[in-house]
Protein backbone atom coordinates (compact mmCIF):
# COMPACT_ATOMS: atom_id res chain seq x y z
CA UNK A 1 0.00 0.00 0.00
CA UNK A 2 1.01 3.68 -0.24
CA UNK A 3 -0.10 5.59 2.77
CA UNK A 4 0.65 9.29 2.15
CA UNK A 5 1.03 10.93 5.49
CA UNK A 6 0.58 14.97 5.93
CA UNK A 7 4.01 16.03 7.42
CA UNK A 8 3.02 19.29 8.50
CA UNK A 9 -0.74 18.79 10.22
CA UNK A 10 -0.73 18.99 13.88
CA UNK A 11 0.70 20.50 16.72
CA UNK A 12 3.83 18.67 16.95
CA UNK A 13 4.93 18.70 12.94
CA UNK A 14 6.96 17.78 11.57
CA UNK A 15 9.38 16.00 14.07
CA UNK A 16 6.53 14.18 15.63
CA UNK A 17 5.04 13.36 12.22
CA UNK A 18 8.16 12.04 10.32
CA UNK A 19 9.33 10.04 13.91
CA UNK A 20 6.03 8.10 13.42
CA UNK A 21 6.28 7.14 9.70
CA UNK A 22 10.22 6.31 10.55
CA UNK A 23 8.75 3.57 13.23
CA UNK A 24 5.64 2.42 11.37
CA UNK A 25 8.50 1.95 8.35
CA UNK A 26 9.93 -0.54 10.61
CA UNK A 27 7.09 -2.33 11.35
CA UNK A 28 5.28 -2.87 7.79
CA UNK A 29 6.58 -3.27 4.09
CA UNK A 30 4.26 -0.51 2.87
CA UNK A 31 5.38 2.92 1.27
CA UNK A 32 4.93 5.77 3.13
CA UNK A 33 4.92 9.77 1.63
CA UNK A 34 5.37 12.10 3.90
CA UNK A 35 4.14 15.42 2.23
CA UNK A 36 5.02 19.04 3.36
CA UNK A 37 8.19 21.20 3.16
CA UNK A 38 11.33 19.18 1.98
CA UNK A 39 13.94 20.83 3.57
CA UNK A 40 12.20 20.69 7.18
CA UNK A 41 10.85 16.63 6.68
CA UNK A 42 14.80 15.83 5.57
CA UNK A 43 16.52 17.41 8.32
CA UNK A 44 13.91 15.30 11.07
CA UNK A 45 14.75 12.26 9.26
CA UNK A 46 18.34 12.60 9.04
CA UNK A 47 17.78 12.96 13.36
CA UNK A 48 15.76 9.56 13.19
CA UNK A 49 19.07 8.00 11.23
CA UNK A 50 16.77 6.61 8.55
CA UNK A 51 18.16 5.62 5.49
CA UNK A 52 15.25 2.89 4.32
CA UNK A 53 14.24 3.46 0.79
CA UNK A 54 10.53 3.50 1.66
CA UNK A 55 9.47 6.74 3.06
CA UNK A 56 9.63 9.73 0.24
CA UNK A 57 9.07 13.45 0.32
CA UNK A 58 6.20 14.94 -1.65
CA UNK A 59 7.10 18.93 -1.38
CA UNK A 60 4.12 21.26 -0.44
CA UNK A 61 5.12 24.92 0.44
CA UNK A 62 2.23 26.24 2.79
CA UNK A 63 0.29 24.73 5.79
CA UNK A 64 -3.15 24.97 7.04
CA UNK A 65 -2.93 25.62 10.52
CA UNK A 66 -5.73 24.45 13.49
CA UNK A 67 -6.57 28.44 13.29
CA UNK A 68 -7.42 28.65 9.92
CA UNK A 69 -11.07 28.34 8.37
CA UNK A 70 -11.52 25.08 6.52
CA UNK A 71 -13.15 26.05 3.33
CA UNK A 72 -11.26 29.78 3.09
CA UNK A 73 -8.21 26.90 3.84
CA UNK A 74 -8.87 24.63 1.39
CA UNK A 75 -9.70 26.57 -1.54
CA UNK A 76 -6.83 29.44 -0.83
CA UNK A 77 -4.25 26.76 0.13
CA UNK A 78 -3.32 24.44 -2.47
CA UNK A 79 0.08 23.84 -2.46
CA UNK A 80 -0.53 23.08 1.63
CA UNK A 81 0.33 19.40 2.61
CA UNK A 82 -3.44 18.45 3.62
CA UNK A 83 -4.52 19.52 -0.13
CA UNK A 84 -1.65 18.04 -1.95
CA UNK A 85 -1.95 14.55 0.37
CA UNK A 86 -6.14 14.68 -0.34
CA UNK A 87 -5.29 15.44 -4.56
CA UNK A 88 -2.50 12.46 -4.69
CA UNK A 89 -5.42 10.05 -2.94
CA UNK A 90 -8.07 11.23 -5.47
CA UNK A 91 -5.49 11.33 -8.79
CA UNK A 92 -4.64 6.99 -7.05
CA UNK A 93 -1.28 8.15 -6.37
CA UNK A 94 -1.69 6.74 -3.07
CA UNK A 95 -3.79 4.65 -1.39
CA UNK A 96 -4.63 5.94 2.19
CA UNK A 97 -4.24 9.63 3.63
CA UNK A 98 -3.41 9.94 7.03
CA UNK A 99 -3.55 13.76 9.01
CA UNK A 100 -2.95 15.36 12.32
CA UNK A 101 -3.78 18.70 10.70
CA UNK A 102 -6.94 20.82 11.24
CA UNK A 103 -10.23 18.60 11.47
CA UNK A 104 -12.64 21.54 9.98
CA UNK A 105 -10.16 21.38 6.88
CA UNK A 106 -10.20 17.58 5.98
CA UNK A 107 -13.61 16.92 6.71
CA UNK A 108 -13.77 19.92 4.26
CA UNK A 109 -11.47 19.64 1.72
CA UNK A 110 -12.40 15.00 1.89
CA UNK A 111 -15.38 15.95 0.93
CA UNK A 112 -14.54 18.90 -1.65
CA UNK A 113 -11.74 17.02 -3.53
CA UNK A 114 -12.76 13.08 -3.08
CA UNK A 115 -16.48 14.04 -3.01
CA UNK A 116 -18.96 11.73 -0.95
CA UNK A 117 -20.06 8.41 -1.66
CA UNK A 118 -23.47 8.39 -3.88
CA UNK A 119 -26.02 8.11 -1.21
CA UNK A 120 -24.03 9.85 1.67
CA UNK A 121 -25.84 12.96 2.72
CA UNK A 122 -23.06 13.53 4.83
CA UNK A 123 -19.71 12.00 5.81
CA UNK A 124 -18.73 11.21 9.32
CA UNK A 125 -15.78 10.95 11.63
CA UNK A 126 -15.55 7.66 13.37
CA UNK A 127 -13.70 7.59 16.34
CA UNK A 128 -12.38 4.58 18.53
CA UNK A 129 -14.45 4.45 22.08
CA UNK A 130 -12.76 2.76 24.77
CA UNK A 131 -15.11 0.08 26.77
CA UNK A 132 -14.46 0.89 30.29
CA UNK A 133 -15.76 -2.60 31.94
CA UNK A 134 -12.21 -4.39 30.07
CA UNK A 135 -13.72 -5.08 26.63
CA UNK A 136 -13.27 -4.37 23.19
CA UNK A 137 -13.44 -0.65 22.15
CA UNK A 138 -16.38 0.25 20.04
CA UNK A 139 -16.78 2.62 17.25
CA UNK A 140 -18.36 5.92 18.18
CA UNK A 141 -20.08 7.59 14.89
CA UNK A 142 -20.27 11.23 14.30
CA UNK A 143 -17.55 12.54 16.52
CA UNK A 144 -17.80 15.86 14.96
CA UNK A 145 -17.59 16.30 11.61
CA UNK A 146 -21.70 17.47 11.44
CA UNK A 147 -23.25 19.06 14.64
CA UNK A 148 -26.51 18.42 13.04
CA UNK A 149 -28.07 15.58 11.69
CA UNK A 150 -31.04 14.23 9.98
CA UNK A 151 -32.88 11.05 10.94
CA UNK A 152 -31.37 9.59 7.58
CA UNK A 153 -27.88 10.47 8.20
CA UNK A 154 -27.99 8.79 11.66
CA UNK A 155 -28.92 5.45 9.67
CA UNK A 156 -26.15 6.23 7.21
CA UNK A 157 -23.69 6.63 10.16
CA UNK A 158 -25.16 2.96 11.24
CA UNK A 159 -24.54 1.52 7.83
CA UNK A 160 -20.80 2.57 7.57
CA UNK A 161 -19.78 1.95 11.27
CA UNK A 162 -21.18 -1.49 11.20
CA UNK A 163 -19.28 -2.02 7.32
CA UNK A 164 -15.54 -0.76 8.95
CA UNK A 165 -16.38 -2.62 11.88
CA UNK A 166 -16.84 -5.78 10.22
CA UNK A 167 -14.51 -5.17 7.41
CA UNK A 168 -11.17 -3.41 9.39
CA UNK A 169 -11.85 -5.13 12.81
CA UNK A 170 -13.71 -8.22 11.94
CA UNK A 171 -16.08 -9.03 14.20
CA UNK A 172 -19.32 -10.46 12.69
CA UNK A 173 -22.80 -8.81 12.08
CA UNK A 174 -21.66 -5.69 14.78
CA UNK A 175 -24.78 -4.46 16.93
CA UNK A 176 -25.57 -1.00 16.68
CA UNK A 177 -27.06 1.46 19.37
CA UNK A 178 -28.60 5.13 19.40
CA UNK A 179 -27.43 7.56 21.73
CA UNK A 180 -30.88 8.80 23.66
CA UNK A 181 -32.08 10.32 27.08
CA UNK A 182 -34.13 7.08 27.49
CA UNK A 183 -34.14 3.20 26.55
CA UNK A 184 -37.30 3.63 25.39
CA UNK A 185 -38.50 4.11 21.70
CA UNK A 186 -40.59 7.03 22.72
CA UNK A 187 -38.15 9.07 24.07
CA UNK A 188 -36.04 11.96 22.76
CA UNK A 189 -36.28 14.56 19.92
CA UNK A 190 -38.37 14.18 16.52
CA UNK A 191 -34.82 13.22 14.57
CA UNK A 192 -33.95 10.41 17.29
CA UNK A 193 -37.66 9.21 17.32
CA UNK A 194 -37.58 9.40 13.46
CA UNK A 195 -34.37 7.41 13.43
CA UNK A 196 -34.87 4.89 15.62
CA UNK A 197 -37.83 3.74 12.82
CA UNK A 198 -35.20 3.79 9.89
CA UNK A 199 -32.70 1.95 11.91
CA UNK A 200 -35.08 -0.54 13.85
CA UNK A 201 -36.67 -1.44 9.90
CA UNK A 202 -33.00 -1.69 8.34
CA UNK A 203 -30.94 -5.08 8.38
CA UNK A 204 -28.67 -3.55 10.37
CA UNK A 205 -28.08 -5.32 14.41
CA UNK A 206 -29.73 -2.58 15.93
CA UNK A 207 -30.09 -3.19 19.94
CA UNK A 208 -32.40 0.42 20.06
CA UNK A 209 -31.69 3.54 22.04
CA UNK A 210 -28.44 3.80 24.45
CA UNK A 211 -28.26 5.92 27.10
CA UNK A 212 -25.20 8.23 28.07
CA UNK A 213 -24.52 6.09 31.11
CA UNK A 214 -24.05 2.89 28.93
CA UNK A 215 -21.62 4.64 25.91
CA UNK A 216 -19.04 3.41 28.27
CA UNK A 217 -19.49 0.08 29.03
CA UNK A 218 -19.39 -1.23 25.87
CA UNK A 219 -23.08 -1.48 25.37
CA UNK A 220 -22.74 -1.96 20.95
CA UNK A 221 -20.01 -2.14 18.54
CA UNK A 222 -21.52 1.19 17.46
CA UNK A 223 -22.53 3.66 18.66
CA UNK A 224 -24.06 6.46 16.77
CA UNK A 225 -24.97 9.96 17.06
CA UNK A 226 -24.87 13.53 15.58
CA UNK A 227 -21.64 14.91 15.46
CA UNK A 228 -22.43 17.99 18.08
CA UNK A 229 -23.32 15.00 20.64
CA UNK A 230 -20.46 12.86 20.20
CA UNK A 231 -17.65 15.15 20.21
CA UNK A 232 -19.17 16.51 23.24
CA UNK A 233 -18.80 12.86 24.71
CA UNK A 234 -15.64 11.86 23.54
CA UNK A 235 -14.32 15.63 25.36
CA UNK A 236 -16.11 14.50 28.63
CA UNK A 237 -14.99 11.00 28.59
CA UNK A 238 -11.38 12.06 28.21
CA UNK A 239 -11.44 15.21 30.86
CA UNK A 240 -13.08 12.62 33.28
CA UNK A 241 -10.49 10.18 32.53
CA UNK A 242 -7.70 12.18 32.78
CA UNK A 243 -9.48 14.31 36.11
CA UNK A 244 -9.35 10.45 37.88
CA UNK A 245 -5.91 9.55 36.87
CA UNK A 246 -4.70 12.58 38.41
CA UNK A 247 -6.51 12.14 41.51
CA UNK A 248 -5.33 8.36 42.02
CA UNK A 249 -1.64 9.57 41.31
CA UNK A 250 -1.73 12.08 43.84
CA UNK A 251 -3.22 9.65 46.15
CA UNK A 252 -0.78 7.09 46.02
CA UNK A 253 2.01 9.90 46.63
CA UNK A 254 0.42 10.85 49.49
CA UNK A 255 2.11 8.71 51.96
CA UNK A 256 4.55 6.22 52.88
CA UNK A 257 2.01 3.32 52.46
CA UNK A 258 0.20 4.94 49.74
CA UNK A 259 3.02 4.49 47.79
CA UNK A 260 3.91 1.19 48.39
CA UNK A 261 0.24 0.11 47.62
CA UNK A 262 0.83 1.81 44.40
CA UNK A 263 3.82 -0.06 43.65
CA UNK A 264 1.34 -2.92 43.93
CA UNK A 265 -0.93 -2.10 41.93
CA UNK A 266 1.06 -0.33 39.15
CA UNK A 267 0.87 -2.80 36.11
CA UNK A 268 -2.82 -3.12 36.85
CA UNK A 269 -3.03 1.52 37.41
CA UNK A 270 -0.76 1.12 33.57
CA UNK A 271 -3.35 -1.50 31.92
CA UNK A 272 -6.01 0.43 32.80
CA UNK A 273 -4.64 3.82 31.63
CA UNK A 274 -3.78 1.81 27.89
CA UNK A 275 -7.87 1.57 27.54
CA UNK A 276 -8.07 5.29 27.63
CA UNK A 277 -5.03 6.31 25.67
CA UNK A 278 -6.04 7.62 21.99
CA UNK A 279 -2.09 6.66 20.97
CA UNK A 280 -3.23 3.02 21.16
CA UNK A 281 -5.88 3.48 18.49
CA UNK A 282 -4.88 5.62 16.67
CA UNK A 283 -6.71 7.68 14.23
CA UNK A 284 -10.52 8.14 13.23
CA UNK A 285 -11.98 7.03 9.69
CA UNK A 286 -13.78 9.92 7.68
CA UNK A 287 -16.68 7.42 6.59
CA UNK A 288 -18.93 8.72 3.57
CA UNK A 289 -16.11 9.90 0.94
CA UNK A 290 -14.62 8.77 -1.65
CA UNK A 291 -11.34 7.73 -0.49
CA UNK A 292 -9.64 6.01 2.98
CA UNK A 293 -8.78 9.06 5.12
CA UNK A 294 -7.29 9.14 8.85
CA UNK A 295 -7.68 11.81 11.00
CA UNK A 296 -5.24 11.54 13.78
CA UNK A 297 -5.59 14.19 17.09
CA UNK A 298 -3.96 17.15 16.89
CA UNK A 299 -1.33 16.90 19.09
CA UNK A 300 -0.30 13.11 18.41
CA UNK A 301 3.10 12.31 19.13
CA UNK A 302 5.12 9.42 17.13
CA UNK A 303 3.80 6.81 18.69
CA UNK A 304 0.33 8.00 18.09
CA UNK A 305 1.15 8.59 14.24
CA UNK A 306 2.45 4.87 14.41
CA UNK A 307 -0.36 3.68 15.24
CA UNK A 308 -2.52 5.36 12.87
CA UNK A 309 -0.81 4.39 10.02
CA UNK A 310 -0.45 0.80 11.26
CA UNK A 311 -4.06 0.37 12.72
CA UNK A 312 -5.56 2.24 9.41
CA UNK A 313 -4.15 -0.24 7.04
CA UNK A 314 -6.94 -2.62 6.77
CA UNK A 315 -9.34 0.96 5.87
CA UNK A 316 -7.74 0.92 2.60
CA UNK A 317 -6.70 -3.21 2.13
CA UNK A 318 -10.31 -4.14 2.85
CA UNK A 319 -11.69 -1.94 0.05
CA UNK A 320 -14.12 -0.55 2.55
CA UNK A 321 -14.41 2.58 0.79
CA UNK A 322 -16.30 0.37 -2.13
CA UNK A 323 -18.14 -1.56 -0.12
CA UNK A 324 -20.06 1.22 1.86
CA UNK A 325 -20.70 2.54 -1.87
CA UNK A 326 -22.20 -0.52 -3.00
CA UNK A 327 -24.17 -0.89 -0.08
CA UNK A 328 -25.52 2.88 0.28
CA UNK A 329 -26.87 1.95 -3.57
CA UNK A 330 -29.29 -0.60 -1.68
CA UNK A 331 -30.93 1.43 1.09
Amino acid sequence: MRIILDGMGGDNAPAEIVKGAVSAAQQIDDEIYIVGKPDAITSHLKKCNYSGSRIHIVPASEVITMEDSPVKAIRSKKDSSLVVGLNMLKSGEGDMFVSAGNTGALIVGSRLLLGRIKGVDRPALASIYPDMTGGEPVLLVDAGASSESKARNLLEYGLMGSIYVENVWGRDNPTVGLVNLGAEESKGSSVTKDAFKLLDNSNLNFIGNVEGREVPTGVCDIIVCDGFTGNVILKLTEGVSLSIFKLIKDTLKSGAKAMLGGALVKSKLTALKDEFDYEEYGGAPVLGVNGPVIKMHGSSTARAVKSAIVRGLPYARENVVDIIKQEMLEI
